[in-house]
């Protein structure tokens, strides 16, 4: 075996050891928990489109795919992206039909595509999607009064014209900050880490009433709980993701929240993620989905 070869197998029996370190009894109650839930098939296109902005690139264009492939299961997942975007912009964009977005999207075979001057009614019709998320710009996400003029419309557009029936609407709860961060918003929350997660999840409970939302993926819960063990190091600006650990938490919280199944034991990680932190991103994640709207502190 050559060296890459090599290291890829010894990260396999890495990860499967420390998972049946953690406790092979524990992931099984887990399973049986998921079971009651409506799953998607193994044998059908699994179809995820975000309406967001560099929180939603972070969170699923670079692992979400290797996740899934390693799970058994099909996916193409488009991001519309625009940087910064808030919830009142997607809004006027949509009202607008305006060709504005960078449609990116990961097909069935992994391959990234971009395409630009795309409006959100193109990227609609562009697939028949199982799964669609909507997200606040992160300066606003821990304040629920800027919710709520703009996503009921919005959802009410996407809605309209979304061809799936059996569509499913997921909120995306996104992370606060470093403590360090010197991102404007953060005067928001007296720069203030915790206040700006307790704002979070104060706008998520509140969001799943202003409009009908399937299912919660809480990304910065899981990235709140990975802080407990790895410290302040998520970030890679003092907002966004760290390439590696971060954005593969933010992955593994989608890849549970959407599939119902444990990550803890997913053999895909980036290849530059150690193998502890990628059980570290795993637990995270997983412990977010079990309790979305507190820290779990991990050991």
């Amino acid at each position: 075996m050559n060296n890459s070869v090599c290291r890829r197998f010894l990260l396999k029996i890495s990860l499967v050891l420390s998972i049946v370190s953690i406790g092979t009894f524990s992931l099984k109650a887990d399973e049986i928990k998921f079971a009651h839930f409506d799953r998607p098939s193994k044998d059908s296109v699994i179809k995820i489109l975000a309406i967001g902005n560099s929180f939603s690139e972070d969170a699923v264009e670079q692992y979400l795919y290797g996740l899934a492939k390693a799970g058994g299961y099909k996916v193409i997942i488009g991001n519309l992206y625009i940087g910064g975007a808030p919830l009142e912009l997607h809004l006027k964009n949509a009202q607008e039909d305006k060709d504005v977005y960078e449609y990116r999207k990961v097909g069935v075979d992994g391959k990234k595509d971009r395409y630009p001057k795309t409006s959100i009614s193109k990227a609609l019709a562009d697939e028949n999607w199982d799964y669609i998320s909507f997200q606040q710009a992160s300066p606003k996400s821990g304040l629920f009064d800027t919710y709520v003029e703009p996503l009921p419309p919005l959802f009410e557009y996407v809605k309209s014209r979304a061809t799936n029936p059996k569509v499913k609407y997921i909120w995306h709860q996104t992370w606060a900050y470093a403590q360090n961060s010197t991102h404007n918003g953060f005067i928001s929350y007296n720069k203030d880490q915790m206040r700006m997660y307790d704002g979070i999840v104060d706008a998520s409970k509140r969001v799943m009433k202003l409009v009908p939302i399937d299912i919660l993926v809480p990304s910065g819960t899981a990235i709140q709980n990975a802080r407990t063990k790895l410290g302040d190091v998520l970030c890679r600006d003092g907002y966004h993701l760290d390439l590696n650990v971060g954005r593969y938490t933010a992955s593994c919280t989608w890849y549970e929240a959407i599939f119902k199944k444990s990550v803890i034991g997913n053999l895909y990680k980036p290849e530059k993620l150690s193998g502890a932190d990628a059980l570290t991103a795993q637990e995270a994640a997983h412990k977010a989905v079990k309790k979305p709207y507190s820290v779990s502190k991990l050991k």
